[in-house]
C-alpha cells in the first residue's frame, strides 16, 4: 500500500495564536495531530512538545511486517513519554503548570492494508470509504460519555455548553489511558486526522461531501479549514489527509 497526503494549519477567525500542532513524517510512517489547550498556560508548547517527542520516539518506521500489537504499544509508549514531560515541564515552570494536549496519531502497517491509531482527547480519525464516512476514534469528553449513557442525543451534545470539558488529555498526573484503534485500509481509502476545531463547525455530513470533492488531496485540506472558518472559525483547524493507494511500497 502506498500513501499520498497533504496537511494544513490555520489559526481560526477568533483565536489569537495556533495551539494546534502536527507531524508528517512519512519517511517515518507517522502522522499526528495535537490540539493544545491552557491559553496562558501555553497549550501551544505542550502540542508541540507531544508531536517533537512522537517524532523522536520513532527514530525509523516501523519494520515491515510489524505486528499491529507492537506498532500500538509502541505509539502508546511515545504518548505516555510526552504525558511524563508535559507534566514535568509544567512543575519546572509555573507559568505553564496546567497545560495539556489531544494527540491522535497514526502509523500504516507495511505491507499489511491497515493503520494503527494511537487517541486521547477530542481530536479524530475518519475513513471515507466508497462514499461513506466513518469516525474511528470516540472523543473523550464529558459530552462523549453523557451520550454514551443515553442522557444526551448528539445534536444536544454538539449544542452543549460543555461540550470542549476533556476527560482525558496529555499532561496529568494520573493518565487514563490511550486508546489503540487497529482499522483495516482498502485501495481508495481517505483517511483524515482532524482537531476539533474542524469538527465542532462542520458536522459529519457537510465533512462527507467536501471529502468526496474530485480534487487534489492539499485542495481538500483548504476547502475543509474554509468550512471551518466559514461557519465562525472559533478554533485553531488542523487536517493531515492520507490516500491509501494500490501498489506496493
Amino acid at each position: 500500500m502506498q500513501w499520498e497526503w497533504a496537511a494544513r494549519t490555520d489559526t481560526g477567525l477568533r483565536r489569537s495564536r495556533n495551539e494546534d500542532s502536527y507531524l508528517v513524517r512519512p519517511d517515518k510512517r507517522l502522522y499526528a495531530v495535537a490540539d493544545g489547550m491552557g491559553g496562558h498556560a501555553a497549550g501551544d508548547v505542550a502540542s508541540r512538545m507531544a508531536v517533537e517527542l512522537l517524532d523522536r520516539h520513532f527514530t525509523d518506521a516501523p519494520a515491515r511486517g510489524a505486528p499491529a500489537a507492537e506498532v500500538g504499544a509502541s505509539l502508546r509508549a511515545a504518548a505516555e513519554e510526552a504525558n511524563r514531560a508535559i507534566l514535568a515541564r509544567g512543575i519546572a515552570e509555573p507559568e505553564k503548570l496546567g497545560m495539556g494536549t489531544t494527540l491522535t496519531a497514526l502509523s500504516p502497517l507495511c505491507p499489511e492494508a491497515a493503520v494503527v491509531i494511537a487517541h486521547i482527547g477530542d481530536s479524530r480519525a475518519y475513513r471515507l470509504r466508497r462514499s461513506e464516512l466513518a469516525q474511528l476514534t470516540v472523543d473523550h469528553t464529558w459530552v462523549q460519555r453523557q451520550m454514551e449513557e443515553g442522557k444526551l442525543t448528539l445534536k444536544q451534545a454538539r449544542r452543549h455548553p460543555l461540550s470542549s470539558v476533556l476527560t482525558r488529555v496529555l499532561g496529568t498526573p494520573e493518565l487514563e489511558g490511550i486508546d489503540v484503534i487497529v482499522s483495516d485500509v482498502e485501495p481508495g481509502d481517505l483517511i483524515m486526522l482532524c482537531s476539533d476545531g474542524l469538527t465542532s463547525m462542520v458536522d459529519d455530513a457537510d465533512l462527507r461531501a467536501i471529502l468526496l470533492g474530485d480534487v487534489p488531496l492539499d485542495e481538500l485540506t483548504g476547502n475543509l479549514v474554509e468550512a471551518a472558518n466559514l461557519r465562525g472559525g472559533l478554533d485553531n483547524v488542523t487536517v493531515i489527509l492520507l490516500r491509501a493507494l494500490d501498489g506496493a511500497e
